[in-house]
C-alpha cells in the first residue's frame, strides 16, 4: 500500500511551496516513484514542480456529464482514457491534476468511475503526495486510500493557525483513516507566540516545526520558476528537510 501525505492550509501560506519540498526531499531520499496529485482547485502545483498540465480530471468530469462520450465507446474506457491523458509523466514524479467542475448539477456518477480509476492508478505508486484546498471531502470522494499524514501549514497569525485547526477537525470527522496529523508554521523568523503555542497545544496537533521567510521563495513566486529547482543548501530547503527528517518516519 502507497504511504501517503495530503497537506492542506489556508490560503496564501506556503502550501503548495512545501508540498514541493517534499517532493524533491522524497527525491533526494530515493523514495520513488511520487504520485504528485493535485487536488486544491487553484491549481498551482505543477508550476513549482516545473511541468506542463495535459488535462485536469475535471475536465473529464465536464465532457462525460455533457456527453462527449464518442459513438462506440463506453464511460468506463472514456474515463480510463482520459485518467491516462491527464497524467504527467517524469523522471522521478507523476502528476495528476483533480481540476474542478464547472457549474451546477450532480457529477455522481462520474465521481465514482473515476474513484476506482483513480484507485487502480495509485496502486502503482509506493508514494503519494496530494495537495489540498482547506476542504477535505474531496479525499473521501475520490479515494478510498488511508492518508498516513496529515501535514497542515499556516503562518504566525492566529487566524492561519485556527483555520488549520479547523481543517483538522474536518478530516477526522471524514471517513478518511488519518494516521497522525502535524503543523508546520511558515514565515516564521522567530518562536511562535504564547497564544499560537496554547492553540497548538489545546487542540492536540503535533507542531513539526517552523519554516523561515525567504528570499530565494520570493524570487522564484515573482518570477515564474520552479521552486523545486532551489538548491539543497538553501537555508529554507535545508530547514523543511529536517522537519521532514525527524517528522515522517521514512
Amino acid at each position: 500500500m502507497a504511504f501517503s501525505i495530503a497537506l492542506a492550509g489556508k490560503g496564501g501560506t506556503g502550501k503548495t511551496t512545501i508540498c514541493g519540498m517534499l517532493i524533491k526531499y522524497l527525491i533526494n531520499k530515493g523514495k520513488t516513484p511520487i504520485l504528485a496529485v493535485d487536488a486544491d482547485s487553484n491549481s498551482n502545483l505543477n508550476d513549482v514542480l516545473g511541468v506542463e498540465i495535459n488535462d485536469t480530471l475535471g475536465n473529464a468530469r465536464e465532457e462525460m456529464k455533457k456527453g462527449k462520450v464518442p459513438d462506440g465507446m463506453t464511460k468506463d474506457v472514456f474515463i480510463s482514457m482520459k485518467l491516462q491523458q491527464s497524467v504527467v509523466e517524469t523522471e522521478h514524479f507523476d502528476l495528476i491534476v483533480m481540476g474542478r467542475p464547472e457549474g451546477a448539477g450532480c457529477y455522481c456518477a462520474a465521481n465514482t468511475l473515476l474513484s476506482g480509476f483513480l484507485e487502480k492508478l495509485t496502486n502503482n505508486y509506493p508514494y503519494i503526495v496530494m495537495d489540498n484546498e482547506a476542504g477535505m471531502e474531496h479525499i473521501s470522494r475520490l479515494t478510498t486510500k488511508n492518508v498516513d499524514i496529515l501535514l497542515l501549514v499556516a503562518d504566525a497569525s492566529t487566524r492561519s493557525v485556527n483555520a488549520a485547526i479547523r481543517i483538522n477537525e474536518l478530516a477526522n470527522s471524514l471517513n478518511i483513516g488519518i494516521g497522525k496529523t502535524m503543523l508546520i508554521i511558515n514565515k516564521l523568523n522567530s518562536n511562535p507566540s504564547e497564544k499560537i503555542m496554547e492553540m497548538i497545544n489545546d487542540s492536540k496537533i503535533q507542531l513539526a516545526g517552523t519554516l523561515p521567510s525567504d528570499d530565494s521563495i520570493y524570487s522564484c513566486d515573482i518570477q515564474g520558476s520552479p521552486t523545486i529547482d532551489i538548491p539543497e543548501d538553501n537555508a529554507f530547503v535545508a530547514k523543511a528537510f529536517e522537519i521532514f527528517d525527524n517528522n515522517l518516519g521514512l
